[in-house]
């Protein structure tokens, strides 16, 4: 079958955005081909800096024929309703068939129409996808009511081996491209993919990113192994530059030895971001090396010396400005830096840095106390941890916000815990981040996050749908993973509704927020808790825990009407986060088991008729069952046990013995099953039934020692 290729040749495309644009290329027409009945047995799509390319395999030379019946009115209608009926259909009467349906005859309009060729079809459609191609950005060229991302300079459209005709943006399609900018000369002539594919190969361009990717690659790991040294990881950078040559050739070029004793952070990021270079490191001692690699689109007479001197002198000029911001930044403490935070605002209702910084501060050195931290070398890291905000470094580097400030810490003669917290207080950053260790850190890196999300909270800028511009699911399960990785015990909901209340709320309504005044510290603590548990669910999803059972485990707090009020705070069931992990694998792992299931059943049957009676009654069946009432033996059988499991599941969980709290649980199947077999809770006697809905409700009650059983899928 005949196959499609369509190539569109630009001025160079951001790479950033050409495996995107790939992808939505072929999306369109492969849509649009489907909607027309166009199936086809392959499609690939490629990006490169400037030329995006879609070619479809097996497509057919024309659309199938097709034939629509249209049921129209009975033969003796009206002579208008028949006409009618004729000229929505397109057809003559002797075009139309005559059918009983065993109440009288009727026309039915069978209306054939012939597949159009495919060429056809694809001429028609490809303007207008293109027209729908999503730039993140483009531009309106003179002459046209086109937007594109770059000027576009040629169409290369074939199918079968023949042009499809049409015009896009002011461009003729045709069957011509051409190869690198400088490597190859004239026009290439393709009618087939794997003649375009050869022929751009042999005109300087590789037209596969991955193979770029590749080369790229190989290409720098063997340059820097004949030198005794490796390539440092960087798969963002590796992509990118891939999207920025179409015939890449690695070089290497020196690093000045007078810029080595910078920071290699500061080289690597000035490298990166400014240069596109990938740094290099001695395997032997782990240390950053003075080479670095370059990649070229270009093959020079020379062997890329001209080139790499080039680049030398560029670095030259982006590293003086580095190690003059290093030089200037240390002239001055990172304690004589926190005064200059009250000039940067966080938010306009959440005050500034320096504000926040008293928040962290205070929250730190609360934290520090609860898990065994060392509570002045939490603080002092807090105070600190936002002042290489104020640097110039930081200023040209964001990204290095905390690594810089550890550096200077450290030169500012600061405890070495102090300064591992400034720069560990944002991990992880990502799921794939280091996790702090250190007890310091640690501290640091809760108070931060637990103030973000307080503050944002309690301001109501809560993530919601796709949207999260303050990152706060980021936060949130950076909470999570520091507590987990490594069991740290803590009661949130104290130490975040003291927070709140202390210092979070103060703070927004000094900045005359009127709505701040009506906030209530229970409910913003609520929500935060609600928040971290949907977080929790999806952080242990990932490792096979069933997100329903996070929930169950996590009870009274989804809800917002089940929470529990006592001395003016809100309790939770559970608030720690360890606690809840081991919790959630004991009942997954019961919860498969036999006993587990049917006892699951036999709850969800005992809520059931709660629910209805309670309605129908208009009433809250709870409290303990009259033990006097019972007059059937398995009545008070299911009495008894549920006495004795009640206390001895407290004592486990207690214990934190929660397998052995779910051995305990599986005990009350066999009386649970004889009681709903054998006794009637609806009796005719208002009393027995009183009694047995009772006798359900404590059997739920004991159940929800473990775990919200309601939120239990099955």
């Amino acid at each position: 079958m005949p196959d499609f290729l369509l190539e569109l040749l630009s001025e160079e495309i951001p790479a950033r955005m050409q495996v995107q644009a790939a992808k939505d290329l072929e999306r369109l027409v492969v849509g649009a081909l489907s909607d027309r009945g166009l199936l086809f047995e392959a499609a690939q799509g490629f990006s490169g800096p400037r030329r995006l390319t879609l070619a479809i395999t097996g497509l057919p030379v024309k659309q199938p024929d097709v034939s629509e019946e249209k049921k129209g009115p009975r033969v003796n209608a009206p002579e208008k309703a028949i006409e009618g009926f004729l000229r929505s259909a397109g057809v003559s009467l002797a075009q139309c068939e005559r059918r009983d349906d065993g109440k009288g005859e009727f026309y039915v309009a069978v209306i054939a129409r012939k597949g159009r060729p495919t060429a056809e079809v694809l001429a028609e459609i490809l303007p207008e996808l293109l027209a729908k191609l999503p730039w993140p950005k483009s531009m309106r060229f003179p002459g046209s009511p086109v937007r594109w991302v770059r000027p576009l300079h040629s169409i290369l459209a074939t199918f079968d081996g023949e042009v499809v005709p049409f015009e896009f943006a002011g461009v003729q399609s045709g069957s011509t491209t051409r190869g690198h900018r400088f490597l190859s000369q004239g026009e290439i002539f393709a009618r087939r993919f794997e003649d375009y594919e050869a022929a751009l190969k042999a005109g300087h361009v590789i037209l596969d990113p991955e193979e770029r990717r590749e080369i790229i690659l190989h290409e720098a790991k063997q340059k820097a192994f004949a030198l005794g040294l490796e390539l440092i990881p960087d798969e963002g950078l590796l992509n990118e530059v891939a999207g920025l040559a179409e015939w890449p050739v690695v070089l290497i070029g020196t690093i000045e030895d007078q810029f080595m004793d910078v920071p290699p952070e500061i080289l690597q990021t000035s490298m990166r971001t400014h240069q596109k270079y990938f740094s290099l490191r001695d395997p032997k001692t782990g240390k950053m090396a003075n080479r670095f690699a370059v990649v070229a689109n270009m093959i020079a007479e020379d062997g890329g010396k001209e080139i790499v001197a080039g680049n030398e002198r560029v670095l030259r000029a982006r590293l003086s400005d580095a190690k003059f911001f290093w030089d200037q930044d240390r002239k001055r403490t990172l304690e004589s830096r926190v005064d200059d935070l009250k000039k940067i605002v966080f938010h306009a209702k959440l005050g500034t840095q320096y504000e926040r910084v008293e928040r962290i501060e205070s929250l730190a050195g609360e934290i520090a106390e609860k898990i065994g931290a060392d509570v002045g070398k939490a603080k002092r890291a807090a105070r600190l941890s936002k002042a290489d905000l104020t640097t110039g470094v930081v200023g040209e580097f964001p990204e290095l916000q905390g690594v810089m400030g550890r550096y200077y810490a450290l030169h500012n003669n600061e405890d070495a815990e102090v300064a591992d917290a400034i720069r560990d207080h944002y991990k992880p950053v990502g799921p794939s981040d280091a996790v702090p260790s250190a007890l310091v850190s640690m501290a640091v890196a809760l108070a931060d996050k637990l103030d973000q999300l307080a503050g944002f909270f309690a301001i109501d800028e809560k993530p919601t749908g796709s949207s999260d511009p303050y990152a706060l699911r980021r936060a949130a399960l950076g909470v999570i993973r520091i507590l987990v990785s490594n069991s740290v015990r803590l009661q949130l909901t104290n130490l975040i509704g003291a927070h709140v209340q202390k210092r979070v709320l103060p703070t927004v309504r000094g900045y005359a927020n009127p709505q701040a005044l009506e906030l209530d510290d229970e409910i913003v603590v609520l929500e935060m808790l609600a928040f971290l548990a949907d977080r929790l669910a999806v952080a242990l999803s990932t490792d096979g825990l069933r997100v329903d059972c996070v929930r169950a485990v996590f009870h009274n707090t989804k809800d917002l009407k089940e929470h529990e009020i006592a001395d003016g705070k809100v309790l939770y069931q559970n608030d720690d986060l360890v606690w809840m992990v081991a919790a959630t694998r004991a009942l997954q792992e019961f919860l498969k088991s036999e006993d587990g299931a049917n006892l699951l059943t036999a709850y969800k049957r005992a809520a059931n008729i709660l629910k209805a009676e309670e309605k129908k009654d208009k009433t809250s069946y709870d409290g303990a069952p009259d033990p006097d009432a019972l007059v059937q033996p398995e009545e008070t059988a299911l009495f008894t046990e549920l006495a004795v499991a009640s206390d001895l599941i407290k004592a486990e969980i207690e214990r934190e013995r929660f397998v052995e709290a779910m051995g305990v649980m599986a005990r009350l199947r066999g009386p649970v099953d004889a009681f709903f077999d054998k006794v009637t809770v609806n009796d005719k006697d208002a009393g027995l039934r009183r009694n047995r809905l009772l006798l359900l409700s404590r059997l739920r009650a004991v159940m929800h020692q473990v775990a919200d059983f309601s939120k239990v899928e099955g």
